[in-house]
């Protein structure tokens, strides 16, 4: 059997549930979530991730405070990459916390459920160092992305 590839590997019902979880996560940060997938993670997955980062703009946010899960799906690889200003608040056991979090559940073949947990947790982290202020938009997409 054939595993799935980046644009079928969640159904409707789950990219529907991942959107509503960074949603939730945003509703109380300025912070900016995106998920992006693709089949194949091209060369060293976290530099990667940082060109994809890049491409989808969240270095742009106002206060550096975008946080990138990258899934390359065929390879089973992810990466949590957060940006400046998010990265320079919490230390690198916050991500390896989260990665640590999820992985048990993506290794259960529980994908949604790992991504949706991961990202709440991001969203507190965010919560604490970028509380919502009232003039806060939201500055990038929350569908998941694929290329």
């Amino acid at each position: 059997m054939a595993e799935k590839k980046a644009k079928e590997f969640f159904s409707e019902a789950e990219k529907l549930a991942i959107r509503d979880a960074i949603v939730a996560a945003e509703k109380n940060t300025s912070g900016e979530i995106r998920v992006h997938m693709e089949n194949h993670c091209k060369g060293d997955s976290v530099k990667h991730a940082e060109k994809i980062f890049a491409r989808l703009g969240m270095q742009k946010t106002a206060e550096r405070n975008g946080v990138l899960f990258y899934l390359a799906v065929l390879d089973r690889t992810f990466v949590i990459y957060g940006d400046v200003g998010i990265h320079d608040k919490v230390d690198d056991h916050f991500w390896d916390s989260i990665r640590d979090h999820m992985l048990p559940l993506f290794k259960d073949g529980r994908f949604c459920q790992g991504l949706c947990e991961g990202i709440k947790l991001a969203g507190d982290k965010l919560c604490e160092h970028f509380p919502h202020k009232d003039d806060d938009v939201d500055e990038l997409s929350n569908d998941v992305s694929f290329s």
